[in-house]
């Protein structure tokens, strides 16, 4: 039992402070999880890409303590929680693949602290375009030679801890040293290999086919 629904780009589809009553899963498009500072400033702390689960946290706390923005247009798919945990019970292959699915999320996170707190800039921003390249990939988005890029620089320059002057800096660059060619919204990897030695990449953190 679940429904389909669609969402316009800078949509939030999960908000701080409200109680769910669905479990949501990113069926196409692509979407970000970030937090507000109580002066306004804004920290993404993930990106999601199709087949992610949006709210797990849901089964088991009370309500959110963030939001869920979508990047794109999106389209979810949503399971009611009762019917969730039903399933779970009835299914415990399900409740092992939704640990699994936790403990991965836990290991992004790690990655994630470590990046915005010890990479230098172009470092951290060649991290989190090989990230979201891999991640990409496994979702069946296609092969990393190029892509659309879906997040403006403001959204990377969050998800970095960086302005989005030093975003712009850094692709360009990764740009004159020949490791990717940026001609917006496209990205074009020229060399795959290098963007990974560069942003310190070893995609064994989250814990799929290499």
């Amino acid at each position: 039992m679940f429904t389909v629904k669609t969402a316009s780009a800078n949509h939030d589809v999960v908000k701080q402070g409200e109680v769910a009553t669905n479990l949501q899963v990113l069926l196409d498009g692509y979407a970000c999880r970030y937090k507000i500072t109580a002066g306004g400033a804004r920290q993404i702390v993930s990106f999601h890409v199709p087949g992610d689960i949006l709210d797990a946290q849901q089964l088991l706390l009370g309500c959110a303590d963030h939001f869920v923005q979508t990047i794109t247009s999106v389209t979810i798919g949503a399971v009611p929680l009762a019917e969730f945990r039903r399933i779970m019970k009835l299914r415990p292959n399900v409740a092992e693949a939704l640990w699994r699915d936790t403990l991965i999320d836990a290991s992004i996170y790690r990655e994630w602290v470590l990046n915005v707190g010890k990479r230098d800039m172009t470092s951290r921003i060649a991290h989190m375009l090989c990230e979201f390249t891999f991640r990409r990939e496994n979702a069946g988005r296609g092969p990393p030679e190029q892509w659309e890029l879906p997040m403006t620089q403001h959204k990377i320059a969050d998800a970095t801890g960086l302005s989005a002057v030093h975003i712009n800096r850094a692709l360009h660059e990764l740009a004159r040293s020949g490791v990717i060619a940026s001609d917006r919204p496209e990205v074009e990897i020229i060399d795959w290999l290098q963007l990974r030695r560069i942003g310190d990449f070893g995609p064994s953190y989250l814990h799929r086919a290499p």
